[in-house]
Protein backbone atom coordinates (compact mmCIF):
# COMPACT_ATOMS: atom_id res chain seq x y z
CA UNK A 1 0.00 0.00 0.00
CA UNK A 2 1.39 3.64 -1.15
CA UNK A 3 1.72 5.77 1.78
CA UNK A 4 -0.60 9.17 1.40
CA UNK A 5 -1.77 11.79 3.07
CA UNK A 6 -5.16 12.66 2.38
CA UNK A 7 -7.55 16.08 3.34
CA UNK A 8 -10.65 17.19 2.47
CA UNK A 9 -12.96 20.84 3.11
CA UNK A 10 -16.29 22.01 2.22
CA UNK A 11 -16.03 25.84 0.35
CA UNK A 12 -19.00 27.76 0.06
CA UNK A 13 -18.24 28.92 -3.59
CA UNK A 14 -18.57 27.76 -7.25
CA UNK A 15 -15.98 25.51 -8.43
CA UNK A 16 -14.68 27.63 -11.13
CA UNK A 17 -14.12 30.59 -8.25
CA UNK A 18 -11.87 27.71 -6.06
CA UNK A 19 -10.24 26.11 -8.82
CA UNK A 20 -9.33 29.94 -10.04
CA UNK A 21 -7.78 30.71 -6.78
CA UNK A 22 -5.87 27.58 -7.07
CA UNK A 23 -3.94 28.49 -10.44
CA UNK A 24 -4.06 31.81 -10.21
CA UNK A 25 -0.68 33.38 -8.13
CA UNK A 26 -2.06 36.64 -7.53
CA UNK A 27 -5.14 35.08 -5.62
CA UNK A 28 -2.89 32.39 -3.36
CA UNK A 29 -0.49 34.69 -2.54
CA UNK A 30 -3.98 35.96 -0.11
CA UNK A 31 -4.05 32.59 1.18
CA UNK A 32 -0.86 30.42 0.52
CA UNK A 33 2.97 31.04 -0.88
CA UNK A 34 3.73 34.69 -1.29
CA UNK A 35 4.02 34.42 -4.88
CA UNK A 36 4.20 32.29 -8.21
CA UNK A 37 5.87 32.72 -10.91
CA UNK A 38 3.03 32.16 -13.07
CA UNK A 39 0.05 30.42 -13.59
CA UNK A 40 -0.52 26.86 -12.74
CA UNK A 41 -1.13 25.50 -17.01
CA UNK A 42 -0.07 21.47 -17.43
CA UNK A 43 3.42 20.64 -18.52
CA UNK A 44 4.60 24.17 -16.60
CA UNK A 45 7.18 23.93 -14.07
CA UNK A 46 6.67 26.71 -11.67
CA UNK A 47 8.37 28.11 -8.87
CA UNK A 48 6.30 29.19 -5.48
CA UNK A 49 8.17 31.47 -3.06
CA UNK A 50 7.42 32.31 0.89
CA UNK A 51 8.92 35.55 1.31
CA UNK A 52 8.15 35.38 5.22
CA UNK A 53 10.01 31.76 5.38
CA UNK A 54 12.54 32.76 3.33
CA UNK A 55 11.97 29.53 1.03
CA UNK A 56 10.57 28.22 -2.83
CA UNK A 57 9.67 25.31 -3.94
CA UNK A 58 9.60 24.63 -7.55
CA UNK A 59 7.08 22.50 -8.79
CA UNK A 60 5.95 20.68 -12.38
CA UNK A 61 2.22 20.12 -13.03
CA UNK A 62 1.46 17.14 -14.35
CA UNK A 63 -1.89 17.21 -15.35
CA UNK A 64 -4.99 20.37 -15.34
CA UNK A 65 -8.84 19.45 -16.16
CA UNK A 66 -10.61 22.58 -15.46
CA UNK A 67 -12.81 23.00 -12.77
CA UNK A 68 -12.00 19.45 -11.35
CA UNK A 69 -8.34 18.71 -11.26
CA UNK A 70 -4.67 19.29 -10.26
CA UNK A 71 -2.02 17.42 -10.39
CA UNK A 72 1.59 18.30 -9.60
CA UNK A 73 5.41 16.78 -8.94
CA UNK A 74 7.10 18.64 -6.24
CA UNK A 75 10.18 17.84 -3.84
CA UNK A 76 13.72 17.22 -4.54
CA UNK A 77 14.88 14.72 -7.65
CA UNK A 78 14.24 11.50 -6.45
CA UNK A 79 12.31 12.25 -3.73
CA UNK A 80 9.51 13.76 -5.60
CA UNK A 81 6.10 14.08 -4.07
CA UNK A 82 2.83 13.78 -6.11
CA UNK A 83 -0.06 16.60 -5.20
CA UNK A 84 -3.74 16.11 -6.67
CA UNK A 85 -6.29 18.46 -6.00
CA UNK A 86 -9.56 17.06 -6.92
CA UNK A 87 -12.84 19.59 -6.86
CA UNK A 88 -16.24 18.19 -6.71
CA UNK A 89 -18.42 20.78 -7.17
CA UNK A 90 -21.75 19.59 -4.88
CA UNK A 91 -24.30 22.28 -5.97
CA UNK A 92 -23.54 26.20 -7.96
CA UNK A 93 -22.49 27.55 -4.38
CA UNK A 94 -20.67 24.63 -2.78
CA UNK A 95 -17.00 22.93 -3.65
CA UNK A 96 -15.86 20.16 -1.91
CA UNK A 97 -11.75 20.56 -2.33
CA UNK A 98 -9.55 17.17 -1.99
CA UNK A 99 -5.64 17.19 -1.49
CA UNK A 100 -4.22 13.92 -2.02
CA UNK A 101 0.00 13.61 -1.27
CA UNK A 102 2.10 10.75 -1.73
CA UNK A 103 5.62 9.88 -2.34
CA UNK A 104 6.95 9.03 1.18
CA UNK A 105 10.15 6.89 1.88
CA UNK A 106 8.45 3.96 4.15
CA UNK A 107 12.04 3.38 5.68
CA UNK A 108 12.30 7.02 6.62
CA UNK A 109 12.64 7.09 10.37
CA UNK A 110 10.88 10.41 10.37
CA UNK A 111 7.83 9.34 8.34
CA UNK A 112 5.40 9.64 11.20
CA UNK A 113 6.50 13.34 11.93
CA UNK A 114 6.86 14.19 8.29
CA UNK A 115 3.10 12.88 7.47
CA UNK A 116 1.76 14.73 10.41
CA UNK A 117 3.56 18.05 9.41
CA UNK A 118 2.36 17.53 6.10
CA UNK A 119 -1.38 16.74 6.94
CA UNK A 120 -1.39 19.61 9.37
CA UNK A 121 -0.53 21.90 6.30
CA UNK A 122 -2.65 21.08 4.10
CA UNK A 123 -5.46 21.36 6.29
CA UNK A 124 -3.89 24.95 6.89
CA UNK A 125 -3.46 25.79 3.32
CA UNK A 126 -7.24 24.78 2.90
CA UNK A 127 -8.31 26.72 5.85
CA UNK A 128 -6.85 29.55 4.70
CA UNK A 129 -8.38 29.28 0.92
CA UNK A 130 -11.76 29.14 2.82
CA UNK A 131 -11.23 32.03 4.97
CA UNK A 132 -10.17 34.03 1.49
CA UNK A 133 -13.08 33.18 -0.54
CA UNK A 134 -15.79 32.88 1.44
CA UNK A 135 -14.95 36.22 3.76
CA UNK A 136 -12.13 38.15 2.12
CA UNK A 137 -9.63 37.48 4.62
CA UNK A 138 -6.16 37.38 3.39
CA UNK A 139 -3.79 37.81 6.85
CA UNK A 140 -4.12 33.97 7.59
CA UNK A 141 -1.40 33.13 5.39
CA UNK A 142 2.50 32.32 6.48
CA UNK A 143 0.78 32.86 10.33
CA UNK A 144 1.96 29.30 11.30
CA UNK A 145 5.42 29.94 13.22
CA UNK A 146 7.73 27.24 13.09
Amino acid sequence: MEIQVNTKLKIAKPVNEVFEALVDPTQMANYWFSSGSGRLEQDKTITWRYEEYNAEVELTVVEIQDNKKIVFKWGAPGDEHVVTITLNELNHTTTVIEVNEKGWNESDEDLINNLLGNKEGWVYMLTCLKAYLENGSSNLRAAIVF
